[in-house]
């Protein structure tokens, strides 16, 4: 990462690279409408300033290491429409409206399955 603080934001994304070494911070995506968790992704600061940018969620994929935007694909795009970060400055939270299945799986939410004892 060349430049660690965001110019259109003013967020210096170094104290998120104190989570681990690769730059990535857990994203967590709220439904904006009912407050339902949807999924976590992960970010890196280029992926940050897409996002807010441009109004949707874009993620760093781990497994392709690439950009992704949700929704490029598959049409179910995260509409942004607020976004924070916690007090310790280690995961960020995102409110979103969104259009169809948050899941690869078809499901609303990524949380849809109940662990059991």
């Amino acid at each position: 990462m060349a430049d660690n603080v965001l110019d259109s934001t003013g967020i210096d994304f170094t104290k998120f690279e104190r989570v681990d070494h690769t730059g990535l911070i857990p994203a967590v995506v709220q439904d904006a409408a009912n407050g339902q968790v949807l999924m976590l992704g992960y970010m890196n600061a280029e992926a940050l300033r897409r996002t807010l940018e441009s109004g949707r969620m874009t993620y760093w994929t781990r497994e392709r290491q690439t950009y992704w935007v949700k929704g490029e694909t598959s049409g179910h795009f995260q509409n942004l429409k607020s976004a924070s970060y916690d007090c310790d400055g280690d995961a960020l939270l995102f409110q979103v409206e969104q259009v169809g299945a948050a899941c690869h799986t078809g499901e609303r939410s990524c949380f849809h399955r109940e662990l059991t004892s």
